[in-house]
């Protein structure tokens, strides 16, 4: 990958490597790393130039209190590749992770039945389907450009990545990103989700890091009954972001989405 010439003249580039066999467990891998933080406002005209370069832009994020820029450069954040985006279907991936999450075992289960069910109610057990689309209130690029910045704005140490991918989804396949391994180790699958978020509702990926992965969504629900079914696909993507949040049920965390522009996911 040279992605100076990918990107043109116009874009100037920090210092920075593509990833080599040594740093990520064997293989040149399909990432180009800043040696440094990301400047402000490369994140946007990195994906305004996206159309000729091909290339997306991550802003990677560090694990703390590491050595090192882990798992970017550690081999961590390249998995086995065990299927690709387009294998899957993101409803049918949603319904089968809500099943695992929110069926009730009496014999194994830390919860009671009662205890499991009220966590997502009103739909207990029983997977409500993909939410509806929405029409984005601005544009999806611009917004996720602001975010980019914003987030750089509050210090940290993330640095740039780019990635040779369609879209954000598929940038977190192509490079085997394995943050969510302890709820799914197929990263294609997570992918796929992602895709049908920015396709659905104007989302895209700006930020990830070994654990965390933060999108700017440009249709967010603007009231509790159209926040509630999208509450459920993200408690079936990310049930960490419920069980070990601030809130413990679906209907508290729909609240917290309701016109909430930046989603933030943490698996433990």
């Amino acid at each position: 990958m040279e992605p100076e010439s990918l990107l043109g003249e116009d874009i100037r580039l920090p210092a920075g490597r593509v990833i080599t066999a040594d740093e990520a467990g064997g293989g040149t891998r399909p990432l180009w790393l800043s040696d440094g933080p990301a400047p402000f406002g490369l994140w946007g005209r990195v994906r305004a130039a996206h159309a000729r370069s091909g290339l997306w832009p991550l802003l990677l994020e560090p694990l703390d209190g590491e050595e090192g820029f882990r798992p970017w450069t550690s081999g961590e954040s390249f998995g086995t590749g065990a299927s690709r985006l387009a294998d899957h279907d993101p409803a049918a991936v949603l319904a089968r992770w809500w099943d695992g999450c929110a069926s009730v075992d009496e014999e194994d289960d830390m919860l009671s039945a009662e205890e499991r069910l009220a966590v997502t109610a009103p739909y207990g057990a029983v997977w409500p389907g993909l939410a509806p689309g929405r029409a984005p209130a601005e544009d999806p690029d611009a917004l996720a450009a602001e975010h980019a910045d914003a987030f750089l704005s509050f210090g940290g140490e993330a640095r740039l990545g780019l990635v040779e991918a369609g879209c954000g989804a598929e940038a977190l396949a192509v490079v085997g990103w394995s943050g969510p391994a302890n709820h799914d180790n197929d990263t294609a699958r997570i992918a796929a989700v992602v895709a049908d978020w920015e396709r659905r509702l104007g989302a895209r990926v700006f930020a990830v890091g070994l654990a965390p992965l933060r999108l700017s969504v440009a249709a967010p629900p603007a009231a509790l009954e159209e926040a509630l079914p999208i509450a459920a696909e993200h408690f079936a993507f990310c049930p960490d972001n419920v069980w070990q949040g601030s809130v413990r049920d679906l209907v508290a965390y729909a609240g917290h989405l309701v016109g909430a522009d930046v989603w933030t996911f943490w698996w433990d």
